[in-house]
């Protein structure tokens, strides 16, 4: 058993605790365990009260947990008097074959929870007492306290009533094996209908009975919508382990990226460094300012810029130096109407009175030396045609003739 805190919550709302200490007797507390015996936990149990659960047993197969709980319902439905809706369904962890289910109301399962969170309790488990009365063996097993009893009458058969009740109960439910009665009671021994195996009078601590039949969690009400969200407190000091060799990892990685980021930056500078000086032996008319101040990249893509600029104006300067002639003649009556050079190729806007007019300066210019022109539009209006010429070099993409 791990470092379980059992809890029993009474009908009323009452609590009381027990922490298991092995091979000693353990004596349960009355009221709500300190919260420093909650956090050392690693499984916080919760005995909620029998007579708001049912405990019964179905036929069920099922793929997966969650296709179980959703055929459960309807598994024990005639033996339900609330509708299906308002119902909470808990099955043992058996998965296929027949298997134990508890049912309680939601609203019920709600307020037992809000108890708990009243008093700083987040349970990993919550289980019907009656399923912590024993049952092993061939008998069946009666629990018995100052105003009420549970019976255990097989693993997934049980019930829980007033001791005014009792006698009706237990001939009502035939158990088909002898009573083995725990009676915590001062009083003396009930009469009962049925032949007690043995009597067991004047028990004491009804909670230390109760978890020592409860070796292992039998069936979980906190299941589906109800599972709890938090860690174990177990879970809790393992991933803090987990966290701090993650830490340490961590550190370690930050560490050795931040040689690696001196190295590379010290590199980096080194490179700036040739970049400048390099820059300043083939541009001698730049400032230790304008090196300083930029890039060793943006200063070169300016000069680049700047060079390629020149190079294109000379060239415009050029072609329009050959094309003089050919659109200053007179003679054709040509209007010019715009002009647009862009990566050597010029685009020339032009209105003439006719296309027969455009098209022999088309010619005139492809018959000058190392160009070529392509009429590209016409598009007649009221006073002329309107077209557009193309000329490029045939001596190199924007160079020179």
């Amino acid at each position: 058993m791990s470092d379980r805190l059992l809890l029993r919550l009474a009908p009323d709302g009452g609590l009381t605790w027990l922490r298991p200490s092995g091979a000693r007797a353990a004596a349960s507390v009355a009221g709500v365990p300190p919260a420093d015996v909650v956090a050392r936990a690693d499984e916080i149990v919760v005995l909620v009260p029998a007579e708001d659960v049912l405990i019964t047993q179905a036929t069920l197969s099922a793929r997966n947990r969650a296709q179980l709980l959703q055929a459960l319902p309807y598994a024990v439905e005639d033996q339900l008097l609330a509708p299906v809706e308002e119902l909470h369904f808990a099955a043992a962890p058996k998965a296929d074959g027949a298997l134990g289910v508890a049912v309680v109301a939601r609203s019920t399962l709600r307020g037992w929870l809000e108890r708990l969170a009243e008093a700083g309790i987040q349970a990993d488990a919550l289980v019907p007492e009656s399923l912590a009365v024993r049952a092993a063996g061939p008998q069946a097993c009666l629990m018995i306290e100052d105003t009420r009893a549970i019976a255990r009458l097989a693993p997934w058969s049980a019930f829980a009533c007033s001791l005014a009740e009792l006698p009706g109960w237990l001939a009502l439910a035939e158990p088909r094996h002898a009573l083995e009665v725990f009676d915590f009671r001062a009083a003396p021994p009930l009469a009962l209908p049925q032949h007690a195996l043995a009597y067991h009078a004047r028990q004491r601590d009804p909670l230390a009975f109760l978890g020592g039949g409860l070796a292992q969690v039998p069936l979980n009400l906190l299941d589906g919508e109800f599972a709890p969200r938090h860690r174990h407190a177990r879970g809790r000091r393992w991933w803090r382990v987990a966290a701090a060799l993650a830490a340490s990892v961590v550190v370690l990685a930050v560490a050795g990226l931040g040689a690696d980021v001196w190295r590379l930056s010290r590199a980096s500078a080194a490179i700036q460094a040739q970049s400048r000086a390099a820059l300043q032996e083939a541009f001698p008319d730049l400032d230790a300012n304008q090196l300083e101040r930029l890039d060793p990249g943006q200063l070169m893509r300016g000069r680049l810029e700047r060079e390629r600029g020149g190079v294109q104006a000379n060239n415009l300067l050029r072609l329009l130096d050959q094309l003089g002639p050919v659109l200053g003649n007179g003679t054709k009556r040509l209007e010019l109407r715009g002009l647009e050079y862009r990566n050597g190729v010029l685009e020339i806007a032009l209105r003439a009175p006719d296309t027969g007019a455009l098209d022999l300066v088309r010619e005139q210019i492809g018959a000058l030396a190392g160009l070529k022109a392509e009429l590209t539009a016409a598009n007649a209006g009221q006073d002329g045609v309107d077209g557009r010429v193309r000329v490029e070099s045939t001596s190199g993409r924007g160079g020179a003739p």
